[in-house]
């Protein structure tokens, strides 16, 4: 048995889970970890020398473990030999590595075989995902414990992250020949994929990340084609169904010292508009690249400047969930860096600001993008603006879009010919004050997916209510004009054009 088979096993036979470790550990346990404080999960887990109790302490509590205990539940020899663990003094262990558990649930038709059985850890509102995973991920361990703040390193692998779920989350999860999970990290994008891609190659340009991608593919028994290089150099002349990418985002100013997983030598945000720009030469048709980003906004419309980024004939749908002013930005990412406190803190916050105000910056917006090679003659291009709350996982919602903008680009006939029938989680809320005839606002919203809000008037809202399939648009659209008494044609012409968006915007189910 190798190493990994033998680490496997250890994991297996302690019931090294997700849900074991959370209960394990408790709600106050799990709270601290969220803090970055290891003291309550400790306390948690006092007088206890089970296996599952020394896992937790070796790996997401990073302590320093007796070697007998240690030996309890894992080959330890070995993983020395590895470097996966190093002893300490005589007697003790402790881990260089995060080695944790990853759990998500999944739609019962995703599945590519018996292998992937499941436990999450995620709430997922869609109630087609009735299946769970559950695995492993190995990353560096979680820097800041116990509020230790101390430089990250850096060739740092980042371990699971809320960027990183929320990309898992985005993803489309339908069934596809390839996929490509550009700047994988610790792999958990590679885990996803493997649930839905007959074939997963990863990149990376820094070798310990490729090392620990390989442990988290090997760990969880996934094939996965690792290559070693920048972007899409390593996959020269080769094309996907699908890409995703939580790139090494972040704006620094090009002082030599980064962090390989978050920061490049790129200007400003010239990595991401690389990755949205050069995606359609390794897209096959109806192939879709999803990004996970940050962009600049300048004195020039930012909707402008990432319009020009999409590749040409591909549709572009760019979702901005954040903005951030220069100053709230540049301490997140130098407290990430572990420069909290220290002497060097406003003399690169200084340097950040500096090299801000060269490129015209004056904000950062963070958010989704889609690219999607949909051969259309007249591409759709759709930038917005969306902080509000959604419905995760939003997948699904992606992934109809391409048929939502098909619907919607269809000609006056076809389209009042349609049988249209609005989504069943849609509900209509009037906005007025309390003992007013009539309320000032009606407006339609969506309870799953993105919830948006469309305000309708009473014609709008007429119409759009009695979309139930059952009879054409035009035949719905002249009826509710003779209700109002207006005229029929000049109401089709107010009321396409909402119409179409409404489609767009993902309001009607598919027939």
């Amino acid at each position: 048995m190798n190493t990994i088979d033998g680490l496997r096993e250890a994991l297996i036979k302690a019931d090294y889970t997700t849900d074991a470790v959370l209960e394990r550990i408790g709600e106050a346990g799990q709270e601290g970890l969220h803090r970055n404080c290891t003291i309550p999960a400790r306390d948690a887990l006092r007088g206890d020398d089970s296996p599952l109790a020394t896992l937790i302490k070796l790996f997401p509590l990073n302590r320093t473990v007796d070697a007998g205990q240690a030996k309890a539940a894992l080959p330890v020899e070995a993983l020395i030999t590895e470097g996966l663990l190093e002893p300490v003094g005589d007697d003790q262990v402790r881990a260089t590595v995060d080695l944790r558990p990853y759990g998500f649930e999944i739609g019962s038709d995703q599945a590519s075989d018996g292998r992937h059985k499941l436990a999450g850890d995620q709430e997922i509102g869609d109630a087609n995902y009735t299946r769970q995973w559950d695995g492993w991920v190995v990353s560096d361990p979680t820097p800041g414990l116990d509020y230790q703040t101390t430089p990250t390193k850096p060739d740092y692998v980042l371990g699971v992250s809320p960027a990183s779920t929320t990309l898992a989350q985005l993803t489309i999860d339908a069934h596809v020949g390839s996929a490509l999970d550009l700047g994988t990290g610790c792999g958990v994008q590679s885990l996803h994929l493997s649930t839905h891609a007959d074939r997963i190659t990863a990149t990376d340009v820094n070798p310990r990340v490729l090392k620990l991608a390989h442990l988290t593919a090997a760990l969880n028994q996934i094939d996965v084609d690792l290559r070693k290089g920048s972007l899409y150099e390593p996959v020269e002349g080769d094309k996907f169904d699908l890409i995703v990418s939580n790139p090494p985002y972040v704006m620094s100013p090009p002082t030599g010292e980064r962090l390989i997983y978050r920061e490049t030598e790129f200007t400003g945000d010239g990595l991401v508009e690389e990755v949205v720009s050069k995606s359609a030469d390794h897209l096959n048709p109806g192939g879709v690249c999803q990004v996970l980003g940050n962009w600049a906004v300048t004195d020039q419309p930012w909707e402008d400047r990432i319009a020009g980024w999409v590749p040409e004939g591909c549709d572009l749908w760019v979702i901005e969930r954040e903005r951030l002013d220069p100053y709230a930005y540049i301490e997140m990412w130098l407290t990430d860096a572990g420069l909290v406190g220290g002497p060097e803190w406003e003399a690169k916050y200084r340097e950040w600001l500096d090299y801000f105000d060269q490129l015209g910056v004056r904000g950062i917006g963070m958010g989704w993008i889609t690219v999607t090679n949909a051969g259309r003659t007249t591409p759709d291009i759709t930038i917005e603006s969306w902080p509000h709350e959604v419905q995760q996982p939003v997948g699904p919602v992606i992934a109809q879009r391409q048929t939502d903008i098909s619907r919607a680009q269809a000609s006056d006939d076809q389209l009042l010919s349609a049988n249209l029938k609005l989504r069943s989680d849609i509900v209509q809320e009037s906005l007025g004050a309390p003992g007013a005839e009539d309320p000032q606002y009606i407006v339609l919203r969506q309870h799953a997916g993105l919830k948006r809000a469309l305000q309708v008037d009473t014609a709008l809202g007429g119409v759009l209510g009695a979309c139930d399939g059952t009879l054409p648009l035009g035949v719905i659209m002249d009826a509710v004009a003779n209700l109002l008494d207006a005229d029929p044609a000049e109401q089709r012409g107010d009321l396409l054009p909402k119409i179409r968006s409404a489609i767009a915007e993902g309001y009607f189910e598919s027939l």
